[in-house]
Protein backbone atom coordinates (compact mmCIF):
# COMPACT_ATOMS: atom_id res chain seq x y z
CA UNK A 1 0.00 0.00 0.00
CA UNK A 2 1.43 3.21 -1.10
CA UNK A 3 1.57 6.20 1.39
CA UNK A 4 -0.61 8.90 1.41
CA UNK A 5 0.72 12.50 -0.23
CA UNK A 6 1.38 15.13 2.52
CA UNK A 7 0.05 18.19 1.28
CA UNK A 8 2.15 21.90 1.89
CA UNK A 9 -0.17 24.77 2.56
CA UNK A 10 1.64 27.93 0.86
CA UNK A 11 0.76 31.29 2.77
CA UNK A 12 1.51 34.36 0.91
CA UNK A 13 0.83 38.03 3.04
CA UNK A 14 0.12 40.28 0.33
CA UNK A 15 0.64 43.90 -0.27
CA UNK A 16 1.51 46.05 -3.33
CA UNK A 17 2.28 43.04 -5.62
CA UNK A 18 -0.48 43.29 -8.62
CA UNK A 19 2.86 42.79 -10.93
CA UNK A 20 4.69 40.24 -8.90
CA UNK A 21 2.20 37.43 -7.29
CA UNK A 22 1.50 35.87 -10.32
CA UNK A 23 5.04 35.07 -11.20
CA UNK A 24 5.53 33.70 -7.43
CA UNK A 25 2.34 31.31 -7.57
CA UNK A 26 4.04 30.09 -11.02
CA UNK A 27 6.80 29.10 -9.58
CA UNK A 28 5.09 27.61 -6.87
CA UNK A 29 2.84 25.54 -9.35
CA UNK A 30 5.96 24.42 -11.27
CA UNK A 31 7.70 23.56 -8.58
CA UNK A 32 5.49 21.52 -6.66
CA UNK A 33 4.82 19.73 -9.86
CA UNK A 34 8.08 18.28 -9.80
CA UNK A 35 7.58 16.82 -6.14
CA UNK A 36 5.34 14.29 -6.78
CA UNK A 37 5.38 12.84 -3.62
CA UNK A 38 3.11 16.45 -2.63
CA UNK A 39 -0.03 17.59 -2.67
CA UNK A 40 -0.16 21.62 -2.27
CA UNK A 41 -2.78 24.67 -1.60
CA UNK A 42 -2.06 28.20 -2.17
CA UNK A 43 -3.42 30.47 0.70
CA UNK A 44 -3.34 34.56 -0.54
CA UNK A 45 -4.25 37.02 2.26
CA UNK A 46 -4.67 40.37 0.34
CA UNK A 47 -3.78 43.17 3.33
CA UNK A 48 -6.03 45.67 2.00
CA UNK A 49 -3.61 46.86 -0.73
CA UNK A 50 -4.37 50.26 -2.54
CA UNK A 51 -3.23 48.64 -5.79
CA UNK A 52 -5.17 46.04 -8.17
CA UNK A 53 -3.72 43.10 -5.84
CA UNK A 54 -7.13 41.09 -4.83
CA UNK A 55 -8.28 41.61 -8.80
CA UNK A 56 -5.00 39.28 -9.54
CA UNK A 57 -6.16 37.37 -6.57
CA UNK A 58 -9.85 36.83 -7.91
CA UNK A 59 -8.04 36.21 -10.92
CA UNK A 60 -5.90 32.92 -10.14
CA UNK A 61 -8.29 31.32 -7.16
CA UNK A 62 -10.99 31.26 -10.14
CA UNK A 63 -8.45 29.97 -12.69
CA UNK A 64 -7.58 26.94 -9.78
CA UNK A 65 -9.67 25.84 -7.11
CA UNK A 66 -6.58 25.41 -5.12
CA UNK A 67 -5.86 28.57 -4.47
CA UNK A 68 -7.72 30.15 -2.04
CA UNK A 69 -8.23 34.14 -1.49
CA UNK A 70 -8.72 35.70 1.65
CA UNK A 71 -9.57 39.67 1.54
CA UNK A 72 -8.78 42.08 4.71
CA UNK A 73 -11.36 44.64 5.10
CA UNK A 74 -8.22 46.72 5.96
CA UNK A 75 -4.39 47.14 6.72
CA UNK A 76 -3.85 44.66 9.95
CA UNK A 77 -0.77 44.05 8.69
CA UNK A 78 2.03 41.10 7.69
CA UNK A 79 1.72 39.09 10.67
CA UNK A 80 -2.08 39.29 11.26
CA UNK A 81 -2.07 38.51 7.39
CA UNK A 82 -0.01 35.42 8.15
CA UNK A 83 -2.22 34.17 10.98
CA UNK A 84 -5.19 34.34 9.06
CA UNK A 85 -3.87 32.33 6.17
CA UNK A 86 -2.57 29.47 8.77
CA UNK A 87 -6.12 29.48 10.26
CA UNK A 88 -7.29 28.61 6.38
CA UNK A 89 -4.66 26.05 5.78
CA UNK A 90 -4.97 22.57 6.21
CA UNK A 91 -1.59 20.85 4.87
CA UNK A 92 0.85 18.64 6.96
CA UNK A 93 3.54 21.41 6.40
CA UNK A 94 2.97 24.94 6.25
CA UNK A 95 5.40 27.45 3.99
CA UNK A 96 4.97 30.81 4.68
CA UNK A 97 7.00 33.07 1.86
CA UNK A 98 6.55 36.67 0.53
CA UNK A 99 4.44 37.76 -2.53
CA UNK A 100 7.85 39.91 -4.07
CA UNK A 101 9.71 37.22 -5.30
CA UNK A 102 12.67 37.62 -3.85
CA UNK A 103 12.08 34.35 -1.67
CA UNK A 104 12.75 31.77 -3.94
CA UNK A 105 9.45 29.22 -4.06
CA UNK A 106 11.72 26.98 -6.62
CA UNK A 107 14.23 26.11 -3.46
CA UNK A 108 11.44 25.00 -1.36
CA UNK A 109 12.22 21.60 -1.14
CA UNK A 110 15.26 22.71 0.95
CA UNK A 111 12.88 23.40 3.61
CA UNK A 112 10.61 20.65 3.55
CA UNK A 113 13.82 18.17 3.29
CA UNK A 114 14.52 19.69 6.92
CA UNK A 115 11.34 18.80 8.08
CA UNK A 116 11.22 15.05 6.42
CA UNK A 117 14.55 14.90 8.75
CA UNK A 118 12.68 15.99 11.97
CA UNK A 119 12.88 19.82 12.82
CA UNK A 120 9.72 21.07 13.89
CA UNK A 121 10.50 24.46 12.03
CA UNK A 122 12.78 25.78 9.11
CA UNK A 123 13.98 29.18 8.33
CA UNK A 124 15.50 30.43 5.29
CA UNK A 125 18.54 32.05 5.46
CA UNK A 126 20.66 33.59 2.95
CA UNK A 127 24.53 34.34 2.06
CA UNK A 128 23.67 37.24 0.36
CA UNK A 129 20.70 39.50 0.73
CA UNK A 130 19.02 41.59 -1.39
CA UNK A 131 17.42 44.35 0.66
CA UNK A 132 18.19 47.72 1.17
CA UNK A 133 20.85 49.00 3.70
CA UNK A 134 17.62 50.23 5.97
CA UNK A 135 16.12 47.00 5.75
CA UNK A 136 19.24 45.10 6.43
CA UNK A 137 19.65 47.70 9.88
CA UNK A 138 15.92 46.61 10.69
CA UNK A 139 16.43 43.16 10.52
CA UNK A 140 19.61 43.11 12.87
CA UNK A 141 17.48 45.02 15.06
CA UNK A 142 14.81 42.87 15.08
CA UNK A 143 17.03 39.49 15.52
CA UNK A 144 18.64 41.02 18.69
CA UNK A 145 15.77 42.12 19.93
CA UNK A 146 14.18 38.29 19.78
CA UNK A 147 17.54 37.11 21.04
CA UNK A 148 17.21 39.06 24.19
CA UNK A 149 13.29 39.20 25.06
CA UNK A 150 12.29 35.83 23.37
CA UNK A 151 15.50 33.57 24.29
CA UNK A 152 15.84 33.17 20.27
CA UNK A 153 19.21 31.00 19.63
CA UNK A 154 22.21 32.77 19.24
CA UNK A 155 22.98 30.44 15.66
CA UNK A 156 19.34 30.96 14.67
CA UNK A 157 18.32 33.51 11.91
CA UNK A 158 14.54 34.40 11.47
CA UNK A 159 13.17 34.89 7.87
CA UNK A 160 9.98 35.42 6.68
CA UNK A 161 10.52 32.56 4.67
CA UNK A 162 9.80 29.64 6.91
CA UNK A 163 7.89 25.87 7.01
CA UNK A 164 6.89 24.50 9.93
CA UNK A 165 4.77 20.82 10.87
CA UNK A 166 1.04 20.90 11.47
CA UNK A 167 1.46 20.82 14.92
CA UNK A 168 2.89 24.03 15.27
CA UNK A 169 0.07 25.79 13.46
CA UNK A 170 -2.18 24.48 15.44
CA UNK A 171 -0.06 26.13 18.66
CA UNK A 172 -0.06 29.31 16.84
CA UNK A 173 -3.38 29.85 16.02
CA UNK A 174 -4.74 29.34 19.30
CA UNK A 175 -3.31 32.74 19.70
CA UNK A 176 -6.50 35.40 19.82
CA UNK A 177 -5.01 38.26 21.23
CA UNK A 178 -4.84 41.10 19.02
CA UNK A 179 -1.06 41.75 18.55
CA UNK A 180 0.06 38.40 16.68
CA UNK A 181 3.85 37.93 16.80
CA UNK A 182 4.46 34.91 14.53
CA UNK A 183 8.39 34.68 15.51
CA UNK A 184 7.27 34.56 19.14
CA UNK A 185 4.29 32.50 18.90
CA UNK A 186 6.56 29.63 17.10
CA UNK A 187 9.58 30.00 19.37
CA UNK A 188 7.02 29.03 22.03
CA UNK A 189 5.79 26.33 20.56
CA UNK A 190 9.35 24.60 19.72
CA UNK A 191 12.90 24.77 20.34
CA UNK A 192 13.76 21.65 17.37
CA UNK A 193 14.43 24.64 14.51
CA UNK A 194 17.06 24.66 12.14
CA UNK A 195 17.77 27.18 9.67
CA UNK A 196 18.78 25.73 5.38
CA UNK A 197 20.20 28.25 3.66
CA UNK A 198 18.99 29.49 0.20
CA UNK A 199 19.35 32.53 -2.19
CA UNK A 200 17.65 35.91 -2.01
CA UNK A 201 16.86 37.51 -5.17
CA UNK A 202 17.02 41.35 -6.14
CA UNK A 203 13.31 43.02 -5.93
CA UNK A 204 11.96 42.95 -9.27
CA UNK A 205 10.20 46.29 -8.65
CA UNK A 206 8.66 48.57 -6.04
CA UNK A 207 10.61 48.93 -2.04
CA UNK A 208 10.24 47.41 0.69
CA UNK A 209 6.27 47.50 2.92
CA UNK A 210 8.49 48.00 6.06
CA UNK A 211 8.87 51.68 7.14
CA UNK A 212 10.53 52.96 10.16
CA UNK A 213 6.94 53.13 11.75
CA UNK A 214 6.15 49.32 10.71
CA UNK A 215 9.95 48.34 11.94
CA UNK A 216 9.25 49.83 15.35
CA UNK A 217 5.69 49.14 15.96
CA UNK A 218 6.78 45.48 15.06
CA UNK A 219 9.54 45.22 17.38
CA UNK A 220 7.74 46.62 19.68
CA UNK A 221 4.96 44.38 19.72
CA UNK A 222 7.33 41.77 19.44
CA UNK A 223 8.87 42.00 23.02
CA UNK A 224 5.57 43.53 25.14
CA UNK A 225 3.50 40.65 23.29
CA UNK A 226 5.47 37.69 24.51
CA UNK A 227 7.98 39.06 27.30
CA UNK A 228 8.21 40.43 30.51
CA UNK A 229 11.50 41.10 30.22
CA UNK A 230 11.32 44.72 29.39
CA UNK A 231 9.55 45.44 33.25
CA UNK A 232 12.24 43.35 34.58
CA UNK A 233 14.68 45.57 32.96
CA UNK A 234 12.87 48.64 33.76
CA UNK A 235 13.17 47.62 37.28
CA UNK A 236 16.94 47.32 37.41
CA UNK A 237 17.25 50.96 35.82
CA UNK A 238 15.26 51.70 38.73
CA UNK A 239 17.45 50.42 41.44
CA UNK A 240 20.31 51.53 39.61
CA UNK A 241 18.65 55.30 39.22
CA UNK A 242 17.74 55.20 43.13
CA UNK A 243 21.50 53.89 44.19
CA UNK A 244 23.02 56.82 42.12
CA UNK A 245 21.23 59.19 43.30
CA UNK A 246 21.41 57.86 46.94
CA UNK A 247 25.17 57.82 46.36
CA UNK A 248 25.34 61.17 44.50
CA UNK A 249 23.01 63.01 48.02
CA UNK A 250 25.52 60.96 50.64
CA UNK A 251 28.64 62.00 48.56
CA UNK A 252 27.28 66.19 48.51
CA UNK A 253 26.70 65.60 51.99
CA UNK A 254 30.10 64.66 52.98
CA UNK A 255 31.90 67.66 50.68
CA UNK A 256 29.14 69.72 52.60
CA UNK A 257 30.29 68.42 56.29
CA UNK A 258 34.35 68.47 54.76
CA UNK A 259 34.57 72.29 53.04
CA UNK A 260 31.07 74.33 54.63
CA UNK A 261 32.27 76.85 51.53
CA UNK A 262 30.90 74.73 48.83
CA UNK A 263 28.48 76.19 47.28
CA UNK A 264 25.20 73.56 46.33
CA UNK A 265 25.09 73.14 42.91
CA UNK A 266 21.66 74.53 41.11
CA UNK A 267 23.52 72.98 37.95
CA UNK A 268 24.08 69.52 39.41
CA UNK A 269 20.56 69.50 41.04
CA UNK A 270 18.35 70.12 37.88
CA UNK A 271 20.58 67.24 35.97
CA UNK A 272 19.56 64.55 38.41
CA UNK A 273 15.84 66.26 38.60
CA UNK A 274 15.76 65.94 34.66
CA UNK A 275 17.80 62.64 34.57
CA UNK A 276 15.60 60.47 37.48
CA UNK A 277 12.26 62.32 35.83
CA UNK A 278 13.17 60.76 32.40
CA UNK A 279 13.82 57.34 33.95
CA UNK A 280 10.66 57.92 35.54
CA UNK A 281 8.29 58.59 32.90
CA UNK A 282 9.92 55.78 30.62
CA UNK A 283 9.25 53.00 32.81
CA UNK A 284 6.00 54.98 33.59
CA UNK A 285 5.23 54.39 29.68
CA UNK A 286 6.29 51.08 29.58
CA UNK A 287 3.79 49.99 32.05
CA UNK A 288 1.18 51.95 30.29
CA UNK A 289 1.78 50.29 27.37
CA UNK A 290 1.47 46.66 28.99
CA UNK A 291 -1.74 47.81 30.50
CA UNK A 292 -3.12 49.57 27.10
CA UNK A 293 -2.55 46.20 25.35
CA UNK A 294 -4.88 43.97 28.13
CA UNK A 295 -6.81 46.66 28.12
CA UNK A 296 -7.64 46.18 23.99
CA UNK A 297 -7.50 42.58 24.29
CA UNK A 298 -9.93 42.34 27.12
CA UNK A 299 -12.44 44.76 24.54
CA UNK A 300 -11.97 41.50 22.27
CA UNK A 301 -9.82 43.81 19.14
CA UNK A 302 -9.88 40.97 16.37
CA UNK A 303 -6.68 40.47 14.91
CA UNK A 304 -8.36 41.08 11.33
CA UNK A 305 -11.17 41.26 9.58
CA UNK A 306 -12.14 39.57 6.13
CA UNK A 307 -14.47 41.33 3.81
CA UNK A 308 -14.47 38.45 1.29
CA UNK A 309 -13.14 34.96 0.53
CA UNK A 310 -12.43 33.13 -2.23
CA UNK A 311 -12.55 28.94 -2.38
CA UNK A 312 -12.19 29.50 1.17
CA UNK A 313 -14.06 27.86 4.65
CA UNK A 314 -15.81 30.20 6.76
CA UNK A 315 -15.57 27.65 9.61
CA UNK A 316 -13.44 28.49 12.12
CA UNK A 317 -12.76 32.28 11.15
CA UNK A 318 -15.91 34.16 12.92
CA UNK A 319 -14.67 34.45 16.00
CA UNK A 320 -11.61 36.48 14.57
CA UNK A 321 -13.67 38.47 12.54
Amino acid sequence: MENAKKTVSFVIPCYRSEHTLENVVAEIHKTLKDMEQYDYEIILVNDCSPDGTWAVIRRICQENNRIRGINFAKNFGQHAALMAGLRQSSGDYVVCLDDDGQTPADEVGKLLGKLEEGYDTVYASYAHKQHSLFRNLGSKVNELMTRIMLEKPRQLYISSYFAVRRFVVEDMVRYENSYPYVIGLVLRATKNITNVEVSHRERQEGSSGYNLKKLLGLWFNGFTAFSVKPLRIATCIGCLSAAVGFLYGLYTIIKRMVNPQVPMGFSSTMAAIVFFGGMIMIMLGLIGEYIGRIYISLNNSPQYVIRERINAQEAGEKAYE
